[in-house]
């Protein structure tokens, strides 16, 4: 798929990785909408909660009547909850969990349904195609550390999700994608201190780094471009492994 002309959402592009998506597929020529709780500069924006439906589906149809049926659509909107679950330092609750639930996993669907609705009502490509949409998973799903499992079980929804979603849209010519990104310096990660943050920043193996903003944005751009890329979760972590983590990192 050629993205230079067409329309793209992001959700979640007002900060961190959505965002630096957002301007690089801008770069690339692509018309680009923002749903989010926050206006972007010189980017169209919708205001909707992830978590309700109704109100995904009415920022969708409004970014696309303002830029046409988008071709590529990307969810980087997530909310963590970690913590432990019981004893005297325990802070996750089954309220915690549910809206950890809430915004990662059922935003995630939400996002695909009302993007599905509306890309599946447009002029197919040369090869029958009409886009694709990328979720944005977690490692975590896969090798959750101490005090992540609410986290650990939403990404692991997205995750699991993905076949599936990729083999009922293939009638319509859209692929679902989803990618689990390791460590990546955003402001979040970049402004955060102590003891399990000096961790995670050596446990990336090659490069000896946490991820660029970019390189998560280059890959959504690749996934756009590839259309053998279907039904996947890609991990992007530089051979990042988490280790099960410590119990005094939550202690109060």
């Amino acid at each position: 798929m050629k993205l230079a002309g067409q329309a793209a959402i992001v959700a979640g592009g007002a900060s961190g990785l959505g965002a630096a998506a957002a301007r690089h597929l801008e770069s690339l020529g692509m018309n680009v909408g923002v749903i989010d709780l926050d206006p972007v500069e010189g980017l169209s924006f919708a205001r909707a909660d992830i978590s309700d439906f109704g109100q995904v589906n009415a920022a969708v149809i409004a970014l696309s009547e303002r830029h046409g049926a988008p071709r590529l659509v990307l969810n980087t909107t997530g909310t963590g909850g970690s913590g432990l679950c019981t004893g005297p330092d325990a802070m996750v609750d089954s309220e915690v969990f549910r809206r950890v639930l809430l915004v990662n996993t059922l935003g995630s669907f939400n996002l695909v349904k009302a993007a599905g609705e509306v890309m599946a009502q447009a002029e197919p490509d040369e090869d029958g195609g009409r886009g694709v949409i990328v979720n944005t998973s977690s490692i975590v799903a896969m090798e959750g550390q101490i005090g992540t499992a609410p986290y650990a079980a939403a990404k692991g929804g997205v995750n699991a999700m993905t076949l599936p979603l990729a083999r009922e849209f293939a009638r319509h010519g859209i692929r679902i994608v989803t990618i689990a990104p390791g460590i990546f310096e955003t402001p979040m990660f970049s402004n955060a201190r102590g003891p399990m943050v000096d961790w995670l920043r050596e446990q990336v193996v090659y490069p000896d780094r946490p991820g660029k903003a970019v390189e998560f944005a280059e890959m959504v751009a690749h996934i756009g471009c590839n259309a053998m890329l279907n039904g996947t979760v890609i991990r992007l972590d530089g051979a990042f492994r988490v280790p099960p983590g410590r119990y005094d990192w939550w202690e109060r």
